[in-house]
């Protein structure tokens, strides 16, 4: 047998595995969803039947839990990309405004790994720059878990921070953006090719915890695309070669899904986004003063439960975009 032959059967194997479990976690998900009704509609039978009034919290409660798996399936469903089962990678680069531009992009990487975590996903660091006085500049992670780009991919464009700065004496109101950048983790190697004269490869220190060793070396690797200005960065893996492989397989994915963003802009003829991390480019706008509000101008969606979004409840816009996305909204941009 060839090693070639092998490990691609094993690799075969391991996606039949992934499968398997992916259709196990949906039949128990549905077998919990008819559980759940079945207890409702028990508990409506004995309240009716006995006329106890004590039990309407209950059954509004098993009800909000009903709601809630139903949700979570009817978002799975709409999960239909080439890619959407893949791991997501996400960068998070704070915009003009220092120290609290930085500090609203560590406000955001909270929000993502909490998100993640009630999800039971894991969250890998790539690449990190610390900002000068606090916050972050720049992060890289990568969130394992099925559907964890076919989720994250609502989260890419520019999101906007109003709020009482607490880096600002006076105590004045202060606007923040941060761009977010999401694309799928894909493992096979794509049809892309990487010209060497149109990139240029730097190694650098890493910056962030790792041991004595990563420290000491450069083994760090930046990539920058000259013919479309893209910068990728890993910092994350053990050696100088591991993370050329890892940046190198970022980069493949930006210019992948680049490439499949200019043909569908010209079927469908429309202007490419504008990616300006600024005024008007926002797909978010999350307001802590004078009110409370979290507001998506893609699809309207909109809370005033700032808190709880913070806390990595973002579900109802993930739903709400891709709703939007089954819809073909993508030709029209929602307005504020």
């Amino acid at each position: 047998m060839e090693a070639p032959d092998f490990w691609d059967q094993v690799e075969a194997s391991q996606q039949k595995m992934k499968d398997l479990k992916s259709l196990k976690d949906d039949v128990a998900t549905y077998e919990k969803l008819k559980t759940q009704f079945e207890d409702i509609e028990t508990l409506i039978e004995m309240a009716s039947e006995e006329n106890d009034a004590s039990l309407l919290d209950e059954i509004e409660a098993e009800l909000a839990a009903f709601e809630e798996t139903l949700e979570g399936i009817r978002m799975k469903t709409l999960l239909s990309g080439e890619y959407d089962r893949d791991n997501a990678i996400v960068s998070l680069h704070a915009g003009a405004g220092g120290t609290e531009s930085c500090d609203w992009a560590a406000m955001l990487y909270r929000m993502f790994t909490r998100w993640a975590s009630d999800k039971g996903f894991g969250v890998e660091v790539l690449d990190s720059l610390d900002g000068e006085e606090a916050g972050i500049k720049s992060i890289t992670f990568q969130v394992n878990g099925e559907n964890a780009y076919g989720y994250l991919k609502s989260e890419k464009g520019v999101h906007r921070l109003v709020r009482i700065s607490p880096f600002n004496a006076a105590g004045k109101r202060q606007t923040s953006f941060v761009s977010c950048d999401v694309m799928p983790d894909i493992e096979e190697d794509l049809d892309i090719e990487v010209k060497d004269d149109d990139i240029r490869i730097d190694t650098y220190r890493s910056s962030g915890a790792g041991g004595q060793h990563i420290n000491k070396t450069s083994s760090a690797i930046r990539i920058t695309h000259f013919p479309t200005g893209i910068v990728v960065q890993c910092q994350n893996e053990r050696s100088q070669h591991m993370n050329k492989d890892k940046a190198m397989q970022m980069l493949k994915a930006r210019l992948f899904l680049l490439k499949q963003q200019e043909n569908a802009q010209k079927a469908a003829g429309i202007r490419g986004e504008v990616t300006e991390i600024g005024w008007g480019n926002q797909i978010r706008s999350y307001v802590m003063q004078p009110y409370t509000m979290v507001k998506d101008h893609r699809t309207g969606v909109e809370t005033g439960n700032v808190d709880s979004v913070m806390d990595g409840g973002i579900d109802l816009f993930i739903n709400g975009y891709l709703k939007w996305l089954s819809l073909g909204a993508p030709a029209n941009k929602g307005e504020e």
